[in-house]
């Protein structure tokens, strides 16, 4: 929310320079993210002064100029050739010195500079409005008033803005504080707190009177729930034409374009109170009436921006006396009933309508406006009938016109002020710390927090009907500390704790554990949105329903995630733009599922590793990250819960090229692989990546498991045997292994893979592996008939049931 600091000052007259005033703002809640320059005129007009043409000659060279002598105001005229038909002696006019800056429509700078036109000097340029950001006009150069003096700033001739525009990330919980004085309000309490008494002050409407009763309309409200206040009136004989400059710049200010006096005025209103108003061309209202209903479902609407819309049934509408609709209420108006330049007479409209009807509207409807981002919030409903009569008289001031009604105002059911009772105890328990009784009830009052009663115990308090946030006692806690100040809250020098304990096997304490392991391989977590795209259901193949939203923030966020992968492929696809192609990532996350009759979530721990191991150097161009890394890394996790008994199995998935299954027993708790280069495509990813899915809670589960034991240190040292071993190429070391251990259970401790050879000295379809056993007895020294004898059983084993040879 962008908040004018000129603007500001119209309701409160602070004399702080912007920062300081940014920080107050700050401290209050009202986060000042940034603080920006608007000048109205881009450059302030730096630099160009006025100049009294002396003398204008035609120019030796060329027939379309003329040279000039003008006089700056010290004495000594410059010499400027000029090409405007209208320039002549004795006029007054803007000069662009030498060294100034000015600016080209698109905003960007150019240099004035001492130079030679057809072989005369020229020291500046005399200037027309638009070379200047003082008009469109470029016939000719802008003539002044005669009575102005040579060296003048032009600055000084026109009224420029010159503002600095507070950036503000505002809360969805504080709508009072959704436009100009609102923010003051605040401000003014912030200020009393540090004892500077300053009146908020409001603009008036006393002036407000009904000239004559020409153009009345009747205003009927059919569901009055979503409508518990509606306010209109007439404005006859208007004049609809641009704005003049100070509106235009308090809007320009803010980021909003002009229209024209009527429209500006409504927005104008908005950001300044916070109401949302709309003006109808009360000619194009049929029947003089104006209808406050829903209407039925896909009711064609052609909004203002020529989009025709289907409305829903629970649409609030704004309608004519023959039901044709004109408005979205609170969100959007028509096309065919807005304000124009034809237009000389409105029904201007102030209105409260529910929150909730307006929220779910404009999210139907994909319309985010400065209306329905405050009507969904909340307004101030008992602000309505006041800012409709500030807004009639600013149209009269700026567009003319004649009040030709009484304001209709149908409010049925008036909104009581909310009632808390607040305790000293309370507010010392939450704080931490006593805050005087009087420093409390100023606070308050400075907020517009009544003070009905008091006692001994607390006070009793009565909450604005805009506080929409108040409600509870806690809440005027709030209120009071974000006002005194949190760091006027002292810190206590001890602190205290209770330590809880922890089961050896929770959940958070194992992520930690194995979080930890991953990053000291070189892993960073990433955390990624459960929120994506319906989209990724088809990538993946996979025949689960996906879980639906009713109401999504966007199209690309419509669904929950039955992948990990595809999140930590954005990330991925990210990181290359940016010229970061190698990375290590971990997640921790949920995925969704829609069964025929269930929901089910499942927790998954997600591993994706592309690019190089480590940064290429002057010793080695960086090895890249392979499918046997990953699979080490994995391992060690394993190893880090503590399971031992797992096992790899080879299978074929739809999202990998190739992959591995991860079992432990017969339980399979995940798979990893070299993801395909189809998938890797819709990210716009050229280089491989390799992704890991393990089940978290099936991991934790069989964690909690193990037994880990202890044994003495053997005293009996290990022998190892190796066997060269010429097989066919489909056999995989596991089977070697799980059948090495299944043969020998007590003497063989370890088995292990240390070279591969494949080749043209090797039969076709063969491929050798040179595997070492290492054999260990804790009770003896092994002998070599013992030794001869495991191995030859080893041996025949892998004869008889891999077709194995020794070389």
């Amino acid at each position: 929310m962008k908040i004018s600091y000129n603007w500001l000052k119209q309701f409160v007259e602070v004399d702080w320079d912007v920062e300081k005033t940014g920080a107050l703002l700050t401290d209050l809640g009202l986060e000042v993210e940034g603080i920006s320059e608007y000048e109205s005129v881009k450059g302030g007009l730096k630099g160009v002064v006025i100049g009294h043409v002396v003398e204008c000659v035609p120019h030796p060279n060329a027939d379309r100029l003329r040279l000039t002598q003008v006089d700056l105001g010290n004495g000594s005229p410059v010499q400027i050739v000029c090409g405007a038909p209208n320039v002549a002696a004795g006029q007054k006019v803007p000069v662009a010195t030498v060294g100034t800056e000015l600016f080209d429509a698109e905003g960007k700078a150019w240099k004035i500079k001492k130079g030679k036109i057809r072989g005369e000097e020229s020291h500046g340029m005399i200037c027309a409005e638009d070379e200047l950001g003082l008009g469109q006009s470029h016939d000719g150069i802008m003539v002044l008033d005669n009575a102005l003096e040579p060296g003048t700033p032009l600055a000084q001739v026109f009224e420029l803005e010159n503002d600095q525009v507070f950036e503000i990330g505002l809360t969805p919980n504080r709508a009072d504080a959704m436009s100009h004085f609102g923010v003051a309000r605040d401000l003014r309490a912030g200020l009393k707190q540090q004892e500077i008494s300053k009146e908020l002050i409001t603009p008036s409407v006393s002036n407000f009177n009904v000239e004559n009763r020409s153009l009345r309309f009747d205003v009927e409200v059919e569901n009055p729930e979503l409508a518990p206040r509606y306010c209109g009136l007439t404005i006859n004989n208007l004049l609809v034409q641009d704005s003049p400059d100070w509106l235009k710049n308090r809007l320009k200010s803010i980021g909003l374009n002009p229209i024209n006096n009527v429209v500006d005025i409504t927005n104008y209103v908005l950001h300044e109170l916070g109401q949302p108003l709309h003006a109808f061309d009360a000619a194009k209202v049929k029947g003089n009436t104006i209808r406050v209903k829903t209407l039925p479902q896909d009711t064609p609407f052609v909004s203002l921006d020529g989009e025709e819309r289907k409305l829903n049934a629970a649409d609030l509408m704004i309608c004519d006396g023959e039901d044709n609709p004109m408005c979205i209420a609170g969100v959007f108006g028509g096309f065919d009933s807005g304000v124009t330049e034809n237009t000389t007479s409105i029904f201007l409209e102030s209105a409260y309508f529910d929150p909730v009807s307006i929220r779910k509207t404009a999210k139907r409807h994909a319309l985010n406006t400065d209306a329905s981002f405050r009507f969904e919030r909340g307004i101030d409903i008992n602000t309505v009938e006041y800012a409709l009569k500030r807004a009639a008289l600013l149209i009269q001031e700026v567009a003319g016109g004649d009040l030709t009604s009484d304001i209709e105002d149908l409010y049925p059911k008036k909104v009581e002020p909310k009632q808390v009772f607040l305790t000293y105890k309370k507010i010392h328990g939450l704080i931490g710390q006593e805050i005087p009784a009087e420093t409390i009830k100023s606070i308050l009052t400075s907020l517009e927090i009544k003070v009905k009663n008091v006692s001994e115990s607390g006070l009793g308090l009565e909450i604005p009907a805009y506080r929409v946030d108040v409600e509870r006692e806690v809440d005027v806690i709030e209120e009071i500390l974000r006002v005194y100040g949190y760091n006027q809250v002292d810190f206590s020098t001890k602190l205290n704790a209770s330590i809880a304990p922890t089961d050896k096997y929770d959940d958070h304490r194992l992520q930690n554990v194995v979080g930890g392991y991953l990053a000291s391989n070189g892993f960073y977590e990433i955390l990624t949105n459960s929120l994506t795209k319906p989209a990724y259901d088809e990538v993946d193949g996979l025949p689960n329903t996906p879980v639906t939203l009713l109401n999504p923030l966007s199209s690309d966020l419509s669904v929950m995630r039955q992948q990990m992968l595809f999140g930590g492929l954005e990330s991925i696809a990210h990181n290359i733009n940016r010229k970061n192609d190698s990375l290590c990532f971990f997640e921790y996350g949920k995925t969704y599922h829609q069964y025929a009759e269930t929901r089910e979530e499942e927790k998954h721990l997600a591993l994706w590793v592309t690019g190089k191991r480590e940064t290429a150097s002057w010793n080695s161009t960086g090895n890249p990250a392979s499918f046997f890394y990953l699979k080490s890394q994995l391992e060690g996790v394993l190893q880090r819960l503590g399971i031992s008994n797992f096992s790899f199995k080879a299978q074929e998935h739809p999202l990998f090229s190739e992959s591995l299954s991860l079992r432990i027993a017969k339980d399979k708790v995940g798979a990893f692989g070299v993801v395909k280069s189809s998938v890797l495509k819709q990210f716009g990813i050229k280089q491989e990546v390799l992704y890991a899915d393990l089940d978290w809670s099936k991991l934790l589960l069989w964690a909690s498991r193990t037994k880990i034991g202890f044994v003495d240190l053997p005293k009996f040292p290990a022998v190892k045997r190796d066997f060269a071993l010429l097989l066919d190429e489909g056999v995989a070391f596991t089977e070697i292994n799980q059948l090495a251990l299944q043969s020998e259970r007590k003497l063989l401790k370890q088995v292990e893979l240390f070279d591969v050879y494949t080749g043209d000295k090797l039969p076709k379809g063969k491929k050798s592996y040179a595997v070492s056993f290492t054999l260990q007895d804790e009770k003896a020294t092994l002998k070599d008939k013992q030794i001869d004898k495991i191995m030859d059983k080893l041996r025949k084993t892998f004869e008889t049931k891999l077709g194995a040879e020794l070389r």
